[in-house]
C-alpha cells in the first residue's frame, strides 16, 4: 500500500511516499480503506517537533526521543471498513466510518487498523469522506473543552479567540448549538467566515482589543496560545472560565498559580480521543448543527504542499487530504 512516512523531524519535505505492507486486523481491530485524512496541528507538531515553549521534552517523549516513533502521520482519517477481526461486534464490513487515532497517528496511508473500542464512529450520510474526516480533531477538542471542562450552558456568553481555525470554527458552531451568545475573534480576512458559521459578534484582533470593549464573558476559549489568564481574567464574569487550548508551559503554570477571584477558573489540559464525542459530532452533522469548514483539499501526492500551507499559519478551518 502507498503511505507517507518520515524518519526525522523537520520541515514538510521530510515526508516521503513509500510502499508498505497492508496491515492485517487483530481479533479486536477493523481494517479501514482510507479515503481521506487531514493536516492538523497535531500532525504539524509530530512532524516538526515544534512544541509550545516548555513542552519540548514532553513532545519527544510522546512522539519519539531520537526520532519519530510512529512513522506514518495522520491524527484523523475516514474511509470504509474492508475487514474485521473475529471478535469485533460494533462494526461490519462495508461500514463508512471516521476515526480519531490522535497521537497514535496512522492516517497517511491507504489502509489502517484500529481497535473497535477506540475513537471510531459511523460517517454521517450527509457528509463526504473529505468533510467527515475534519469532524474529529477540531470538533472533539472544542467539545471537550466547552462541554466537559467548562460545562457550557444555554445563555452563556462565550468568546472564541482564534475563531477561524480548525478548533475555532468547531467551537463557534458547538457553542451556538449549546445556546450560547458567541463572539468570534479573528483577522479581518476571516470575519465573514466566522459570522457565516454562527458567531453573533465578530472582532478583528488587528484593530480591536476585546478586553477593552467593556464586555464580560462566562467562557473565554483561546485556541491560539496568545492569551494569558491575567489578560483574560478582567473580561470574565463571576464564576467565568478561561480555557487554554494552546499555550506554553509557562503560561499554564502562571494560570494555575494565579490568584483567582469571584469564582473564576483557568482550565487547560488534554482532550482525549473518545468514541462518544465522535458519535455526538456525527449526530450534530446529520442534523445540520455542525459542519466542518474545509479550506483546501490536496491529493495525497501533494501532501508536502499541504503541510507547507498549514505551516504558514493562514489556514481557515481544515486542510484535507484525499487518499487514492
Amino acid at each position: 500500500m502507498k503511505a507517507i512516512t518520515y524518519d526525522t523531524y523537520g520541515p514538510p519535505d521530510v515526508l516521503k511516499s513509500v510502499e508498505l505492507e497492508k496491515p492485517t486486523p487483530a481479533d479486536n481491530e477493523v481494517l479501514v480503506k482510507i479515503q481521506a485524512t487531514s493536516v492538523t496541528t497535531g500532525d504539524y507538531r509530530a512532524r516538526s517537533l515544534d512544541m509550545p515553549a516548555g513542552f519540548g521534552l514532553i513532545g519527544r517523549l510522546v512522539f519519539g526521543v531520537f526520532g519519530p516513533r510512529h512513522k506514518v502521520l495522520g491524527t484523523e482519517f475516514a474511509g470504509d471498513i474492508v475487514a474485521i477481526g473475529k471478535a469485533v461486534k460494533q462494526f461490519k464490513i462495508g461500514d463508512a466510518i471516521f476515526a480519531y487515532p490522535g497521537a497514535a497517528l496512522g492516517g497517511y496511508a491507504q489502509y489502517a487498523v484500529l481497535a473497535e473500542d477506540k475513537a471510531i464512529a459511523r460517517k454521517p450520510a450527509n457528509l463526504t469522506f473529505q468533510e467527515a474526516v475534519a469532524l474529529s480533531f477540531g470538533g472533539a477538542t472544542a467539545l471537550n473543552f466547552l462541554r466537559d471542562k467548562a460545562g457550557i450552558k444555554h445563555g452563556d456568553k462565550v468568546l472564541i479567540n482564534g475563531a477561524s481555525g480548525g478548533v475555532g470554527t468547531a467551537a463557534v458552531q458547538l457553542a451556538k448549538h449549546f445556546g450560547a451568545e458567541v463572539t468570534g475573534v479573528c483577522s479581518r480576512a476571516n470575519l465573514d467566515l466566522v459570522r457565516s458559521i454562527g458567531a453573533d459578534i465578530v472582532v478583528d484582533y488587528t484593530s480591536q482589543d476585546f478586553s477593552r470593549n467593556g464586555q464580560s464573558y462566562d467562557i473565554i476559549l483561546d485556541t491560539t496560545g496568545t492569551l494569558s489568564y491575567a489578560g483574560a481574567e478582567k473580561s470574565l464574569k463571576t464564576n467565568g472560565r478561561f480555557l487554554m487550548v494552546a499555550g506554553s508551559l509557562g503560561q499554564m503554570l502562571k494560570m494555575i498559580f494565579a490568584r483567582k477571584r469571584d469564582g473564576k477558573k483557568g482550565i487547560a489540559g488534554y482532550a482525549p480521543e473518545l468514541a462518544e464525542e465522535l458519535r455526538f459530532l456525527a449526530h450534530l452533522a446529520e442534523t445540520g448543527a455542525y459542519r466542518p469548514v474545509i479550506d483546501r483539499c490536496y491529493p495525497m501526492d501533494k501532501i508536502v504542499e499541504a503541510h507547507a500551507y498549514v505551516d504558514t499559519g493562514r489556514k481557515r478551518g481544515n486542510v484535507v487530504i484525499a487518499v487514492d
